[in-house]
């Protein structure tokens, strides 16, 4: 789902994050109901990861659609599925107010159940490598909290997806909510910073949703108990210190390749 281009990252914009550019309510309705078309296959993903329009009542978009069946095993990763922890990912950046993960839906497909998640057409204006290293755009500081929250083991570069509108989303979540802190970035340049008022505020929803609200119930269909409370220590602890956490000493702090 990731696409890389060139330009520049001032065609961005380092203002307020927009709001999202796409209907989620139609979205996750077309996600959920319409005809689903394979179309091909993302050769670059290590997991089966196909492209495919899909269309219902004469509306029609792409989307990524990733199979359980396409799955290749993961050791640190026992415990359920890498399309559930997607759908995870999405539940917790919608419920909170991230809104940095594009519609995404669990649902039935040409090959099984899996994943499906609205295809976002990134900026191609925009340099990917350059936009990674900006230290001052918004946007990329809220997704690199959101990613410390749900303990993101692969932000690429190539995840990134800065939308023409404005917006910024983020893609491939397979590899979170390990109960072990595995945060692996390309995203570390506000390491030991202060959170910032908006992300201190999106955590604070975080943690009362994650504690008297419903998003722990929601999520429990595709996270382990154990991950649904090390989800819930993670916002409690940025919460209590305020700052952007620093790289694990014991994990690489980087995913290979970075693109």
């Amino acid at each position: 789902m990731a696409e890389t281009a060139a330009g520049s990252p001032d065609s961005v914009g380092h203002g307020a994050a927009q709001p999202p550019p796409v209907d989620e309510a139609a979205s996750l309705d077309l996600l959920t109901t319409g005809d689903l078309q394979v179309e091909g296959r993302l050769v670059a993903a290590s997991n089966a990861t196909l492209y495919c329009t899909i269309s219902a009542g004469g509306r029609q978009a792409g989307c990524v659609y990733k199979p359980v069946a396409g799955e290749r095993p993961l050791w640190d990763f026992p415990d359920g599925t890498l399309a559930g922890r997607e759908l995870a990912a999405y539940l917790m950046s919608r419920a909170a107010g991230w809104d940095v993960v594009p519609p995404t839906v669990y649902r039935e497909g040409p090959f099984g159940p899996g994943m499906c998640q609205l295809w976002i057409d990134a900026d191609e204006s925009v340099d990917l490598v350059e936009f990674a290293r900006s230290g001052d755009d918004p946007r990329l500081r809220q997704l690199a909290v959101f990613d410390a929250v749900v303990n993101n083991a692969d932000r690429k570069i190539g995840h990134l997806l800065p939308t023409p509108a404005g917006h910024l989303y983020g893609c491939d979540h397979g590899v979170c909510f390990g109960p072990e802190y595995k945060l692996r970035t390309v995203l570390w340049q506000w390491r030991g910073k202060k959170l910032t008022p908006a992300a201190l505020a999106a955590l604070r929803v975080s943690r009362e949703l994650l504690t008297t609200g419903g998003l722990a119930a929601e999520l429990a269909q595709w996270l382990t108990p154990t991950e649904i409370a090390a989800t819930r220590r993670r916002v409690e602890l940025l919460l209590a210190r305020k700052i952007h956490p620093s790289p694990p000493t014991d994990w690489p702090a980087v995913p290979w390749p970075p693109v």
